[in-house]
């Protein structure tokens, strides 16, 4: 019996989330494994450069917390908030291979159906439609099996290349925190943004196929 899968509170998790295809490869979301360590941790020491400045600041050094050791802990606790219902966190599979994570965060039932969503992908496959493959696929499954009415993220307003990525999948702009996360050595400014079920038509994978930005396999 898998108890993993018949504990969870989700529904839709740890449902599998794709495929769709984008000039990078074939992307396909689908729930953290322990055997990811050696993945996540090769590709999060390799793009500290890339990754690190957009992050949020901790007390432990970025060699230390992204070694492969950790992924264990980091798994297990990814695994609890989701048996608990709070959360949905997924890998990002390029062609079959480890290429990022995208996490659904802080979901809320009830009368709010809430929840924040976020990602990074490796510096390997960015610019060519991966992230926003993975975006609209986890917002198409939160909309959908999920029942959520609302989505929100925060980003850096330097952060160009994640603002087009969220705009192309539909996300708006709500306001301006000052000073709301410790990134990069001090307080930054954090755009949020936020979607509800009904700003989209059809599905967000769909509106990507239909624009010619993606293609289903």
């Amino acid at each position: 019996m898998n108890l993993w899968r018949n504990s969870s509170a989700h529904t839709g998790w740890p449902m599998p989330v794709g495929p769709l295809r984008v000039p990078a490869g074939v992307v396909e979301l689908r729930p953290v494994r322990l055997r990811d360590g050696a993945q996540w941790s090769r590709i999060r020491l390799a793009d500290r450069a890339h990754l690190e400045p957009w992050e949020p600041s901790t007390e432990v050094n970025w060699d230390v917390r992204h070694g492969i050791s950790q992924w264990p802990s980091v798994c297990s606790g990814l695994r609890a908030e989701a048996r608990k219902g709070r959360m949905l966190p997924y890998v990002i599979e390029v062609d079959g291979e480890f290429g990022g994570q995208l996490t659904i965060g802080n979901v809320t039932h009830g009368a709010l159906k809430s929840a924040w969503i976020g990602y990074w992908v490796a510096s390997t496959h960015t610019g060519g439609g991966v992230a926003t493959a993975a975006l609209a696929l986890g917002m198409d499954h939160a909309f959908g099996p999920v029942r959520l009415h609302r989505l929100e993220a925060t980003v850096r307003p330097e952060n160009a290349a994640s603002r087009a990525v969220l705009a192309k999948a539909g996300f708006r702009e709500e306001g301006l925190l000052k000073r709301y996360l410790e990134v990069d050595g001090g307080w930054r400014d954090h755009l949020l943004v936020a979607v509800t079920t009904e700003e989209i038509h059809g599905s967000v994978s769909s509106q990507l196929v239909r624009a010619g930005h993606a293609s289903w396999t």
